[in-house]
């Protein structure tokens, strides 16, 4: 496969400072966008969407523990195995993170938000206004596992 290099656009500041998984609805933080390489002109016209899709990498998972295999998401035994594409775990190949987050002001180059799962110093990626239109088209299908799963997590 073809190496990929990818420059960080930003950082997260603030919020959590260990990953854990649930009640993320009650984070609030800030993406601090790069100012040697961004001026203001980059988010003209960003404060007026509600919410945002992040990408940001779990810096602190330590590259050998990623799964490439089956496991039970969480651990739990009460749910089945399912590979590392069927789930969102953050020991992943990559170790990419995709959050939507509300957008809660725009303030230079900060972006504060509520809701981002991700922890204080995540370098973040790409920074994207969320529009309904690009959500799923249609209804849409998942386990009851996963349902359980989510329940507490925003």
């Amino acid at each position: 496969m073809e190496e990929i290099i990818v420059e960080a656009v930003g950082t997260v500041i603030g919020g959590r400072t260990e990953a854990f998984d649930d009640d993320w609805n009650t984070e609030q933080a800030l993406i601090r966008l790069d100012a040697t390489r961004y001026g203001p002109g980059s988010v003209a016209g960003l404060d007026a969407f509600s919410h945002l899709e992040v990408v940001f990498q779990f810096h602190r998972v330590d590259p050998a523990s990623v799964h490439t295999s089956a496991r039970r998401p969480r651990g739990n035994p009460d749910w089945p195995e399912v590979g590392i594409f069927a789930q969102r775990g953050k020991n992943r190949p990559n170790r990419l993170g995709v959050s939507r987050c509300r957008l809660l002001a725009v303030d230079g180059l900060d972006l504060h938000v509520r809701g981002l799962d991700a922890i204080d110093g995540s370098p973040v990626l790409d920074v994207k206004p969320y529009m309904a239109e690009f959500g799923p088209q249609g209804e849409t299908v998942q386990p009851a596992w996963a349902t359980e799963l989510m329940r507490a997590y925003y």
